[in-house]
């Protein structure tokens, strides 16, 4: 389990993120230009992306370092690398 100690940064941009989804529904009910919407699409994957790397981030320097030190690694180091083959694999 990754402690959550300074978790405000993470809050805030899913907060965000939350509130740019809410304004895309409207723009889209709205009928607003495809390429605005699409813009404020790719804003809200940035700030999901900030948000997961930083929860990765804390799960490194937490997790995946206690179970290197206390031997169980490799198991960790795998889930590790099973996310970020879904950031590489775009497909």
């Amino acid at each position: 389990m990754v402690s959550h100690k300074d978790d405000t940064e993470v809050v805030n941009n899913l907060k965000t993120a939350r509130g740019q989804i809410d304004g895309i529904l409207k723009m889209i009910a709205d009928e607003r230009y495809c390429i605005d919407i699409s813009k404020q699409i790719y804003a809200v994957q940035a700030l999901l992306k900030k948000a997961n790397m930083k929860i990765l981030r804390d799960h490194m320097r937490g997790c995946v370092a206690d179970a290197m030190s206390d031997g169980s690694g490799d198991e960790k180091i795998e889930e590790i690398i099973y996310i970020l083959e879904k950031y590489i694999d775009r497909s």
